[in-house]
Protein backbone atom coordinates (compact mmCIF):
# COMPACT_ATOMS: atom_id res chain seq x y z
CA UNK A 1 0.00 0.00 0.00
CA UNK A 2 1.21 3.48 -0.79
CA UNK A 3 1.24 6.78 1.02
CA UNK A 4 -1.34 9.32 -0.09
CA UNK A 5 -0.94 13.09 -0.21
CA UNK A 6 -4.10 14.41 -1.88
CA UNK A 7 -7.29 12.49 -1.18
CA UNK A 8 -9.58 12.22 -4.19
CA UNK A 9 -13.24 13.17 -3.72
CA UNK A 10 -15.59 10.25 -3.09
CA UNK A 11 -17.28 10.78 -6.48
CA UNK A 12 -13.96 10.31 -8.27
CA UNK A 13 -13.12 7.24 -6.20
CA UNK A 14 -16.48 5.68 -7.13
CA UNK A 15 -16.01 6.54 -10.80
CA UNK A 16 -12.50 5.08 -10.95
CA UNK A 17 -13.46 1.84 -9.19
CA UNK A 18 -16.50 1.40 -11.40
CA UNK A 19 -14.61 2.07 -14.64
CA UNK A 20 -11.67 -0.07 -13.56
CA UNK A 21 -13.76 -3.09 -12.62
CA UNK A 22 -15.90 -2.63 -15.75
CA UNK A 23 -12.69 -2.92 -17.81
CA UNK A 24 -11.95 -6.30 -16.25
CA UNK A 25 -15.58 -7.43 -16.58
CA UNK A 26 -15.62 -6.50 -20.28
CA UNK A 27 -12.29 -8.17 -20.94
CA UNK A 28 -13.41 -11.38 -19.22
CA UNK A 29 -16.73 -11.34 -21.12
CA UNK A 30 -14.82 -11.62 -24.41
CA UNK A 31 -13.74 -15.17 -23.56
CA UNK A 32 -15.31 -18.51 -22.75
CA UNK A 33 -14.70 -20.14 -19.38
CA UNK A 34 -12.11 -22.42 -20.99
CA UNK A 35 -10.32 -19.45 -22.57
CA UNK A 36 -10.25 -17.52 -19.28
CA UNK A 37 -7.93 -20.13 -17.76
CA UNK A 38 -5.49 -20.10 -20.69
CA UNK A 39 -2.31 -18.01 -20.56
CA UNK A 40 -3.01 -14.32 -21.15
CA UNK A 41 -0.55 -11.57 -22.04
CA UNK A 42 -1.05 -7.89 -22.70
CA UNK A 43 0.82 -5.96 -25.34
CA UNK A 44 3.23 -4.96 -22.58
CA UNK A 45 3.89 -8.49 -21.35
CA UNK A 46 2.58 -10.66 -18.51
CA UNK A 47 -0.16 -9.58 -16.10
CA UNK A 48 2.12 -9.78 -13.04
CA UNK A 49 1.49 -10.70 -9.40
CA UNK A 50 1.45 -14.44 -10.17
CA UNK A 51 -1.40 -14.00 -12.68
CA UNK A 52 -1.03 -16.20 -15.75
CA UNK A 53 -4.61 -15.98 -17.01
CA UNK A 54 -7.58 -13.63 -16.87
CA UNK A 55 -9.12 -15.95 -14.27
CA UNK A 56 -6.01 -15.39 -12.16
CA UNK A 57 -6.37 -11.63 -12.54
CA UNK A 58 -10.04 -11.75 -11.51
CA UNK A 59 -9.05 -13.81 -8.44
CA UNK A 60 -6.25 -11.36 -7.61
CA UNK A 61 -8.42 -8.24 -7.92
CA UNK A 62 -11.37 -9.72 -6.05
CA UNK A 63 -9.13 -10.83 -3.18
CA UNK A 64 -7.81 -7.28 -2.76
CA UNK A 65 -11.30 -5.81 -3.12
CA UNK A 66 -12.55 -8.13 -0.37
CA UNK A 67 -9.68 -7.13 1.88
CA UNK A 68 -10.17 -3.43 1.16
CA UNK A 69 -13.93 -3.62 1.65
CA UNK A 70 -13.28 -5.26 5.02
CA UNK A 71 -10.79 -2.50 5.91
CA UNK A 72 -13.48 0.14 5.38
CA UNK A 73 -16.19 -1.92 7.10
CA UNK A 74 -14.00 -2.51 10.14
CA UNK A 75 -12.97 1.15 10.29
CA UNK A 76 -16.65 2.09 10.36
CA UNK A 77 -16.92 -0.07 13.47
CA UNK A 78 -13.88 1.57 15.09
CA UNK A 79 -11.72 -1.49 14.50
CA UNK A 80 -8.43 -1.83 12.65
CA UNK A 81 -8.44 -4.56 10.00
CA UNK A 82 -5.68 -7.17 10.22
CA UNK A 83 -4.13 -5.99 6.93
CA UNK A 84 -3.24 -2.62 8.52
CA UNK A 85 -0.96 -4.31 11.03
CA UNK A 86 2.67 -3.44 10.14
CA UNK A 87 3.54 -7.14 9.78
CA UNK A 88 1.26 -7.23 6.71
CA UNK A 89 2.63 -3.98 5.28
CA UNK A 90 5.70 -5.57 3.71
CA UNK A 91 6.53 -6.51 0.13
CA UNK A 92 6.94 -10.17 1.15
CA UNK A 93 3.55 -10.32 2.88
CA UNK A 94 1.99 -8.72 -0.21
CA UNK A 95 3.61 -11.33 -2.47
CA UNK A 96 2.35 -14.11 -0.20
CA UNK A 97 -1.19 -12.71 -0.30
CA UNK A 98 -1.01 -12.32 -4.08
CA UNK A 99 0.23 -15.88 -4.55
CA UNK A 100 -2.35 -17.41 -2.21
CA UNK A 101 -5.24 -15.33 -3.60
CA UNK A 102 -4.48 -16.44 -7.14
CA UNK A 103 -4.06 -20.06 -6.01
CA UNK A 104 -7.42 -19.97 -4.23
CA UNK A 105 -9.11 -18.56 -7.34
CA UNK A 106 -7.73 -21.44 -9.40
CA UNK A 107 -9.67 -23.84 -7.19
CA UNK A 108 -13.02 -22.27 -8.09
CA UNK A 109 -15.10 -22.86 -11.20
CA UNK A 110 -14.82 -19.80 -13.45
CA UNK A 111 -18.55 -18.99 -13.23
CA UNK A 112 -18.44 -18.89 -9.42
CA UNK A 113 -15.33 -16.72 -9.43
CA UNK A 114 -16.96 -14.27 -11.86
CA UNK A 115 -20.08 -14.22 -9.69
CA UNK A 116 -17.96 -13.53 -6.60
CA UNK A 117 -16.20 -10.71 -8.47
CA UNK A 118 -19.53 -9.12 -9.48
CA UNK A 119 -20.96 -9.33 -5.95
CA UNK A 120 -17.82 -7.91 -4.33
CA UNK A 121 -17.68 -5.12 -6.93
CA UNK A 122 -21.26 -4.20 -6.10
CA UNK A 123 -20.57 -4.32 -2.36
CA UNK A 124 -17.46 -2.21 -2.67
CA UNK A 125 -19.22 0.41 -4.81
CA UNK A 126 -22.14 0.43 -2.35
CA UNK A 127 -19.70 1.09 0.50
CA UNK A 128 -18.01 3.94 -1.37
CA UNK A 129 -21.35 5.46 -2.43
CA UNK A 130 -22.57 5.41 1.17
CA UNK A 131 -20.27 8.33 1.90
CA UNK A 132 -20.93 11.99 1.30
CA UNK A 133 -18.16 14.59 1.31
CA UNK A 134 -18.43 15.09 5.08
CA UNK A 135 -18.20 11.41 6.02
CA UNK A 136 -15.44 10.88 3.41
CA UNK A 137 -13.39 13.63 5.07
CA UNK A 138 -14.14 12.49 8.64
CA UNK A 139 -11.29 10.95 10.60
CA UNK A 140 -11.37 7.18 10.95
CA UNK A 141 -12.03 6.31 14.62
CA UNK A 142 -9.12 3.87 14.60
CA UNK A 143 -5.56 4.43 15.76
CA UNK A 144 -3.60 4.72 12.52
CA UNK A 145 -0.12 6.08 11.91
CA UNK A 146 -0.60 8.54 10.37
CA UNK A 147 -4.24 9.31 11.23
CA UNK A 148 -6.49 9.17 8.15
CA UNK A 149 -9.90 10.23 6.99
CA UNK A 150 -12.25 7.60 5.58
CA UNK A 151 -11.32 8.76 2.08
CA UNK A 152 -7.64 8.77 2.98
CA UNK A 153 -7.87 5.21 4.27
CA UNK A 154 -9.79 4.06 1.19
CA UNK A 155 -7.26 5.67 -1.10
CA UNK A 156 -4.34 4.29 0.91
CA UNK A 157 -5.51 0.70 0.64
CA UNK A 158 -6.64 1.10 -3.00
CA UNK A 159 -3.38 2.50 -4.34
CA UNK A 160 -0.72 0.35 -5.98
CA UNK A 161 2.56 2.08 -5.05
CA UNK A 162 3.58 4.61 -7.65
CA UNK A 163 0.38 4.25 -9.67
CA UNK A 164 -2.97 6.05 -9.87
CA UNK A 165 -5.42 5.23 -7.08
CA UNK A 166 -8.42 2.92 -7.56
CA UNK A 167 -7.12 1.44 -10.85
CA UNK A 168 -6.04 -2.08 -9.97
CA UNK A 169 -7.30 -3.98 -13.03
CA UNK A 170 -6.35 -1.25 -15.52
CA UNK A 171 -2.77 -1.34 -14.23
CA UNK A 172 -2.51 -5.09 -14.84
CA UNK A 173 -4.30 -4.91 -18.18
CA UNK A 174 -2.15 -1.92 -19.17
CA UNK A 175 -5.29 0.10 -19.91
CA UNK A 176 -4.81 3.18 -17.73
CA UNK A 177 -5.22 5.31 -20.85
CA UNK A 178 -8.80 4.03 -21.15
CA UNK A 179 -9.43 5.61 -17.74
CA UNK A 180 -7.73 8.83 -18.83
CA UNK A 181 -4.86 8.28 -16.40
CA UNK A 182 -1.81 7.68 -18.56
Amino acid sequence: MASVDVVLPVEEAVQRVELDRDLLTAEAARYSAAELVEPYRTDGGPLGDFCDSLRDLVAHVVMWDEINLAVLSEAGRSRAHWSLDPRWETAEAGRQLNRSGVAAGRELPVDLLLYRFAVVKDGFLTELRSHDADSWDAQVPVELDPPRSVGGLAQYVMTVPGRPSYCHAAIHLRKLAELGLE
